[in-house]
């Protein structure tokens, strides 16, 4: 490749992908000053009902609740997918070669653009550990200002319509999310090893990749299988999983299980954490829970291809779990989890609680 050429066309992939994700709001309906001044409230509040619910500090200082429009969700996830992607498009890149590279990197910047578009329309908040706080760039400004921590930022306009759409009472709605947000930078901070642990299941995950063509042919060989046997392949994590090797899956199983905890704990701890000061709750996870069912057609087949399906699988994997594991050890049996990687759950023990609780030397629930 020409020196300075990348694999993927970034700038492209983000025009592209702010394009797909649509326009924003007008003015005339979007309360951006009452969502900048809630989010900001409640994100420092979430941190308080958070510690006091799971015990779990930040050691990052105060988190910032920062509000952004579609454009600069883009703009920061563009941000990070360079960095996660770093590894993997080093060890690549050196091998593409011919008049083809620079379309090449056109086509990807499509598929990664769509697939940005496709969810910035979709996501409401996000707390991303790969992202440094001063990285978030807003749509309107040329720069955010580095606040001090780390920001845990909302999606205005996705926040705004949902509201408007199913008559959400704003403030609870806020709240709730922010606990939601707040409870992962918790996870991911106030776990000294988390961080960490996280990012070098990823690396490996990424390092491992070899572009072997018979690995593709074996890929559609395993889809193939697994359609004759009624099942599909994209099932455990979208096309990521398909193609991955034995080691990736390996490492994509740990990332699974630890993903399918940390979800649970992030829904459990909403529903509990402020739940005197959030009547709607119930209600407010009712209906997201059966928006994300009802997806359907073009969108339902995006999300199985991106591995989205297998994301929301990991909610309700993670609540079945903690709520299995809460009726031997109690309410804070998760303590046991954060001591190290080594006391996380796997994925099959995700699955039978019995496993983990047997494995760290906690009864089991009686069969």
């Amino acid at each position: 490749m020409a020196a300075g050429t990348s694999m993927i066309d970034w700038e492209l992939a983000r025009r592209i992908a702010v394009k797909a994700a649509g326009p924003e709001p007008t003015a005339s309906w979007y309360p951006k000053a009452s969502l900048d001044s809630d989010f900001a409230e409640f994100t420092e509040l979430a941190e308080t009902l958070v510690e006091n619910e799971t015990g779990l500090r930040s050691l990052n200082g105060n988190a910032v609740g920062r509000v952004t429009d579609r454009a600069g969700w883009v703009g920061a996830n563009v941000t990070s997918f360079q960095h996660m992607l770093k590894p993997l498009l080093a060890k690549v890149e050196p091998q593409m070669k011919g008049p083809l590279v620079g379309v090449t990197s056109k086509i990807a910047a499509y598929e990664v653009g769509t697939l940005l578009g496709f969810m910035a329309k979709r996501v409401l908040g996000q707390y991303d550990v790969l992202m440094a706080s001063d990285q978030l760039v807003a749509s309107e400004q040329s720069a955010a200002a580095k606040p001090e921590g780390d920001v845990v930022y909302y999606v205005g306009p996705n926040v705004a319509g949902i509201e408007r759409r199913f008559g959400f009472e704003p403030r609870q709605f806020r709240l709730w999310l922010a606990i939601h947000e707040v409870t992962h930078r918790a996870q991911f901070t106030g776990v000294s090893w988390m961080r960490e642990h996280y990012l070098g299941l990823v690396e490996q995950s990424l390092g491992s990749f070899d572009a072997d063509p018979q690995r593709f042919v074996d890929a559609f060989k395993h889809m193939a299988t697994s359609r004759k046997e009624g099942r599909s392949a994209l099932d455990d994590g979208g096309l990521a999983a398909v193609f991955a090797s034995k080691e990736q899956r390996e490492i994509l199983a740990k990332i699974g299980g630890l993903m399918s905890l940390l979800e649970g704990h992030g829904d459990v701890t909403m529903s509990r954490a402020g739940k005197d000061m959030i009547p709607g709750a119930e209600r407010f996870s009712r209906i997201l829970s059966y928006r994300r069912q009802r997806t359907t057609g073009a969108a339902k087949l995006v999300q199985k291809l991106i591995g989205l399906d297998a994301k929301l699988k990991q909610y309700e994997q993670g609540e079945r779990f903690i709520e299995a594991v809460e009726l031997v050890g109690g309410h804070r049996v998760l303590d046991t989890a954060w001591r190290g990687p080594e006391w996380l759950p796997s994925m099959i023990e995700i699955r039978d609680p019995n496993v983990w609780l047997n494995r760290v030397g906690l009864c089991p629930v009686p069969a």
